[in-house]
């Protein structure tokens, strides 16, 4: 069977399961009160079901083990271990809240599994800054480092609709063409398992109206995760040069998306906390575009 029918596969089935669990999952959220209350900080502006991230953890894992069986993936184990872990510690928050630091112990844990048993971590710069091959100890450090503020600033994004599950959409789409046009069909499947799942999640969370649903820490938790895996995997194979469609700046490419996902707006610090636990929202939004429109073409910064 030709390499492209288990991508379309997987792409397929995730988003299927995310499109048929959806709705059941929102019916069981309103039968046991799992609600997103409305408040001032909130984009919320009705009762909403928090439990998004279930679909997208059913329809992940069960398309890249169906779609991926065949394939040689030797840390396709511990990838989806690093999931399971994170999709329970999202899944208690989102319904009894956890506490900061056992969520951190929970995402060093993964990145730990990932790392360390699964081998996937940074291991040369390319020369940036001069840098190339880095020793394990730096390379342990960085990458746990990557895994963890990638975990935490999908975290802080996911209270806009449509926001972390897009911008998400565009990256795994972007390294998933640039996995199978370098021969790498593992992790094209891994990467379009992950984009079907959150196709259909984004439908229901940007234009759903009976059936809205946000995909909670669960979901945040466990996109982060993967994203890191895809991007530290896409830096380590651009290392051979000789390789098909090898990018020489793959690093650049890499700290970008990184940068790109913790951008915070002027005057605000990652880890500030708010009403509304540590989320990015509407009045920071709207602080980005009065920011910008002094940027553009007035002299005196917008207040805060």
């Amino acid at each position: 069977m030709p390499e492209f029918i288990y991508v379309i596969l997987s792409f397929g089935l995730s988003l299927l399961i995310a499109v048929r669990s959806i709705p059941t999952i929102i019916s069981v959220a309103h039968q046991k009160h799992l609600f997103d209350e409305p408040n001032g900080r909130s984009a919320a502006t009705q009762v909403v079901p928090t439990l998004g991230g279930i679909a997208i953890f059913l329809g992940f894992v069960l398309s890249v083990t169906i779609a991926g069986n065949g394939f040689v993936m030797p840390g396709l184990k511990y990838i989806i271990a690093a999931v399971i872990i994170m999709f329970f510690v999202g899944l208690k928050d989102d319904i009894l809240n956890v506490s900061p630091w056992k969520k951190l112990v929970a995402q060093m844990t993964s990145a730990f599994m990932l790392i360390v048993l699964a081998d996937i971590r940074f291991t040369n710069l390319h020369g940036f800054m001069g840098i190339h091959e880095i020793s394990y100890t730096v390379s342990l450090l960085l990458s746990g480092f990557v895994m963890i503020v990638f975990i935490n600033s999908f975290n802080l994004i996911d209270g806009i609709d449509g926001l972390a599950s897009g911008i998400s959409i565009i990256a795994a789409g972007v390294l998933g063409v640039w996995f199978y046009l370098a021969g790498n069909i593992e992790y094209t499947i891994l990467s379009f398992s992950l984009i079907g799942a959150l196709s259909g999640f984004f439908w229901f969370n940007v234009y759903g109206k009976k059936n809205k649903i946000f995909m909670g820490d669960t979901g945040s938790l466990i996109l982060g995760t993967i994203m890191s895996v895809l991007v530290i995997q896409f830096n380590e194979l651009n290392i051979i040069q000789t390789r098909p469609f090898a990018i020489a700046s793959a690093p650049a490419v890499s700290f970008g998306i990184l940068i790109y996902r913790c951008s915070i707006p002027f005057g605000y610090l990652p880890f500030e906390s708010t009403s509304d636990a540590h989320h990015f929202h509407p009045t920071k939004i709207t602080f980005i575009i009065g920011y910008w429109q002094w940027a553009c073409h007035t002299n005196k910064p917008p207040s805060p």
